[in-house]
């Protein structure tokens, strides 16, 4: 699954009403950094499809969700869990420090679901 482009009207149902994990990617055509930074999350949303889910916002067409969320810099990565951000990661980073953000993520859901 590639990542999915949401709006300031289906960021409530795809991201805040989620079941799984939601890492919104809050980018714009002429950033630079989230071109580069793009094709990283195309990756990691295949690798980690069915765990989390990794979607766009570009806040140029999308103002309403991006002011409501404080977004000043992008690209800003921030990850929602039932509706709420955990994690704020902002700038672009390498495929290993976003991997490993991500199993920071998911850490504690596995350990509960093994611990059933």
């Amino acid at each position: 699954m590639s990542t999915v482009k949401v709006t300031d009207d289906t960021f409530k149902t795809e991201v805040l009403d989620s079941e799984i994990p939601v890492l919104v990617d809050f980018w714009a055509t002429w950033c630079g950094p989230c071109r580069m930074v793009a094709p990283i999350l195309e990756e990691l949303s295949e690798e980690y499809e069915g765990k989390i889910k990794i979607v766009k916002l570009d806040t140029d067409e999308n103002q309403a969700t991006a002011m409501a969320y404080g977004i000043v810099s992008i690209p800003t990565l921030n990850v929602y869990q039932g509706g709420e951000v955990v994690k704020s990661i902002i700038g672009a980073r390498p495929k290993r420090a976003l991997t490993q953000e991500i199993e920071d993520i998911l850490a504690p859901a596995a350990a509960e679901a093994s611990a059933e």
